[in-house]
This record gives structure tokens, C-alpha cells and sequence, in this order.
């Protein structure tokens, strides 16, 4: 049994020899690649990416991370094409076959069928002299000395190196198309970014009857039972025209029991936090969460362009929408 410390340093064994593959990639990004990147540019259609096992998985990544940023594309399996998905490929597109040795029997199949349709090929191979590189519009190149397994037989460098290749590609037409994180939240939605980049506060702000409010010349007894009924712990004092006063905040009314226990004859205006905190309607959640964190309150008003409030929102709503959460893809 082999101890702890040759199993460290297989495992580091593993990761020099993949490394140093994808270091040997640099040098290879040439005229080809530049060719590569025009050719996907110009196509009207879609990237096809087609590869069988490993290689087949490795051609399914590329797909994902091209379509997430801003390159339309599609996995097709080789033996599926064969047998009527191949129609799915029109002749505006561009198709990208992936292959190790560049030999494989059902991309051989293929090739002859994608010329009939007239389709540029961009082949990622790890032999030059093959058949696929031979019949290929342009080659890259993701040849490797040696994979990482023992016995030089399963594809672990191999698909390590084209699966950066395949990134190269993906990120070089993502700034050839100066696609912005703003594009890139777009495709994520749900994600994170897309959460703070496109989830706007009035989403969910309370708005209408249900905000809190009491005039300017409510008693502190008013303010109470309105913060009480309406349950965001806070009410607007508003002005007779209906601008912003001020804030009654829970614990603007703890300060006030502090001074006195007899609040019968107290005003609003002698309880309340002038000139609260405020964002713009149409403001990105994410900027009403970072002003809640920086002046350590718990609600926030949402005003109009002539400062007259439109919405209240509370940390609480904020944080179930995972903004105030560690970023997920």
C-alpha cells in the first residue's frame, strides 16, 4: 500500500504535467486562432460543437461558456448527427470538432457532410497530420507531451488543454464583441451577478397603503400604532405636501423612552431622524443594500425625481434575495 506522502506527490505529479500542457498552449495561439475567432465572428448561425466521449464532455463546457458569453451555440453528438440530428446544422453556421487524435471514426463520418453543407470546420485536435486537420478550415493545435495517467492512455491533459483552448476562444470573442457584465447578467438572471446587476429596489419596495406614514404634526402615540399596524418598524413623517420630513425608526422610539417615560403630550417632530436616508426610484437593489450597510440602518425610503417618497424598503426583504449572501454562480 503506497503511503500518504506518494500519494501527495502523485497528485502533485498530476497537476505539474497538466499545467505544463496548458502553459504549452500560449505559444500556439497564433494566425490560426486569430482565424478562428473571425470565422465564429462572421457566422450568421450558431457554433456547433461536436466531439465523442471525453471529448464529446469537453465540447458540452465549451458550448456553455459561449453561450453565456454572448456566442450562440450547440452540442451535437456525432452519432446522433449521423442518424437525423444533423439537420439541425444550417450552412451559416461554423462547426467546431474536437479529437484528440483527429481519426475518430464518427467524425470521419461527419466531415464529408459538413462540406456538402458548405459549413466552415474549426478543428481542436492533438494530431496535425490527421484526417480531421487535413479536412478543417482552420486547426488549433492542443497536442500535449503526455497525459497525466500513468500508462499515457486516459485523456486528462489532453482534455485540460483543449478545454482551455475552448475558454481562449469563448473570451477572445466575448471582447471582440465588447459583451459587458451587464450583457453577461442577462444570461444569468438568477444568478448573483444578474441579481445585483438588473434586480431594481422597486421590485421590492412597499408601496401605496401599506407605506407607514403620519404628518408632521402626529403625536408619538400616532407614529407607534402606525409602525405597529403597518410592520416594517419604521413610519415616514411627512410634510402637508407630501415630502419627506423625516423617519420614526424602533429605535429612534427606545432613544426617546430613554430620556422620558411619559411621551403622552410628545411630538413627532421631537422623535423623529430628519432627513433620512433615501435612494432614487429605479436604483438597483444591490446600491440600497450598500447604503443600509454603511450608516447601519434597517429600512431605506424610496423617493421620486421631486423627492417625494414612493416606496420603504427593509434589510429584511433585501437579504431574501441573497444579495447579502456570498456570490453563487
Amino acid at each position: 500500500m503506497k503511503s500518504d506522502v506518494n500519494i501527495i506527490e502523485e497528485g502533485k505529479k498530476v497537476v505539474r504535467i497538466e499545467a505544463k500542457s496548458v502553459a504549452e498552449l500560449e505559444k500556439r495561439i497564433d494566425a490560426n486562432f486569430v482565424k478562428a475567432v473571425d470565422l465564429i465572428l462572421q457566422c450568421t448561425g450558431r457554433v456547433i460543437v461536436t466531439g465523442v466521449g471525453k471529448s464529446g464532455i469537453i465540447a458540452r463546457k465549451i458550448v456553455a461558456t459561449m453561450n453565456s458569453t454572448g456566442t450562440p451555440a450547440m452540442f451535437l453528438h456525432p452519432s446522433d448527427a449521423i442518424h437525423g440530428d444533423l439537420g439541425m446544422v444550417r450552412k451559416n453556421d461554423v462547426v467546431i470538432c474536437i479529437s484528440k487524435s483527429g481519426n475518430t471514426d464518427e467524425l470521419s463520418h461527419l466531415l464529408p457532410m459538413f462540406k456538402r453543407l458548405g459549413v466552415p470546420i474549426v478543428s481542436i485536435v492533438g494530431r496535425l497530420n490527421s484526417t480531421l486537420a487535413q479536412d478543417s478550415t482552420v486547426v488549433l493545435d492542443a497536442s500535449v507531451e503526455e497525459e497525466a495517467c500513468p500508462h499515457d492512455l486516459a485523456p486528462t491533459s489532453s482534455t485540460t488543454a483543449t478545454l482551455v483552448m475552448g475558454d481562449a476562444l469563448a473570451i477572445a470573442l466575448l471582447n471582440k464583441r465588447q459583451f459587458t457584465k451587464e450583457d453577461f447578467a442577462l444570461y444569468h438572471p438568477a444568478g448573483m451577478l444578474g441579481k445585483r446587476l438588473l434586480l431594481k429596489i422597486d421590485e421590492l419596495m412597499v408601496t401605496g397603503d401599506a407605506i407607514p406614514r403620519v404628518g408632521l404634526q402626529a403625536s408619538v402615540r400616532e407614529a407607534i400604532m402606525e409602525i405597529t399596524t403597518k410592520r416594517l418598524g419604521c413610519t415616514l413623517v411627512l410634510d402637508n405636501d407630501g415630502t419627506l420630513a423625516g423617519l420614526v425608526t424602533d429605535g429612534d422610539l427606545r432613544r426617546l423612552l430613554q430620556k422620558t417615560n411619559d411621551i403622552t403630550n410628545v411630538g413627532v417632530i421631537d422623535a423623529m431622524t430628519r432627513k433620512p436616508k433615501t435612494v432614487p426610484r429605479g436604483s438597483l437593489a444591490v446600491v440600497a443594500l450598500q447604503e443600509m450597510e454603511t450608516y447601519n440602518i434597517t429600512q431605506i425610503v424610496v423617493v421620486d425625481s421631486t423627492s417625494r417618497p414612493v416606496g420603504v424598503v427593509h434589510l429584511h426583504d433585501l437579504v431574501k434575495t441573497g444579495l447579502g449572501g456570498d456570490e453563487a454562480a
